[in-house]
């Protein structure tokens, strides 16, 4: 009777991390996907989002970080498409202990921008309030253990009408029906 109980304690404590498990926005193993949907699924996906400090899933250099310059890594743009009015991006730490830190919200960035040098924004471009409650961004800086960063650009059918006070959530509303394409550059830090 005993061993009964037992298994079927076990059996209820395993269906119940599957369940959580299969409900986290994950793909594949340890892929966080932002749930931002794209408005046409029909269009080729060709945007992309690199950096020459780091490449995808790997690394972003010390200098980058909050023991280094605390300055946004370089990034470059391609494949925007055709029609796009603007840019957005969101960076963002789905590892943080208190639930996904946002660490840079930026909106109105030229559909023709092909770069975003080290410590710079695009001209015309408007930063909003991270997780951090500051305007602008805020490096990677994990309390302890490897943390994983989501930088994720979005082109826009339109410009966003929001002020610096707006945050994260703000954005995505504004953003709503606006999406064209997104893609994602993901780097991780560790301290």
């Amino acid at each position: 009777m005993k061993k009964n109980s037992v298994r079927g304690g076990i059996l209820l404590i395993v269906a119940v991390i599957g369940v959580w498990y299969v409900s986290i926005p994950f793909v594949g193993p340890n892929k966080y996907v932002p749930k931002i949907a794209p408005v046409s699924k029909e269009a080729p996906k060709n945007m992309k989002l690199t950096s020459s400090a780091f490449t995808n899933e790997e690394k972003i250099p010390v200098e980058f970080t909050c023991d280094g310059k605390k300055v946004n890594p370089p990034l470059a743009i391609s494949g925007i498409p055709e029609g796009a009015k603007s840019l957005a991006m969101i960076v963002d730490d789905p590892d943080a202990p208190a639930g996904t830190f946002t660490h840079w919200v930026i909106w109105n960035i030229d559909a023709a921008t092909t770069e975003i040098g080290s410590g710079t924004i695009p001209p015309k471009s408007q930063e909003g309030t991270n997780s951090a409650g500051r305007i602008g961004y805020t490096p990677p800086c994990p309390p302890s253990g490897t943390h994983r960063y989501f930088f994720t650009l979005l082109a826009l059918d339109t410009t966003i009408g929001l002020d610096a006070k707006a945050k994260k959530a703000d954005l995505e509303t504004a953003m709503k029906g606006h999406i064209m394409e997104q893609t994602n550059l993901i780097g991780a830090y560790g301290r």
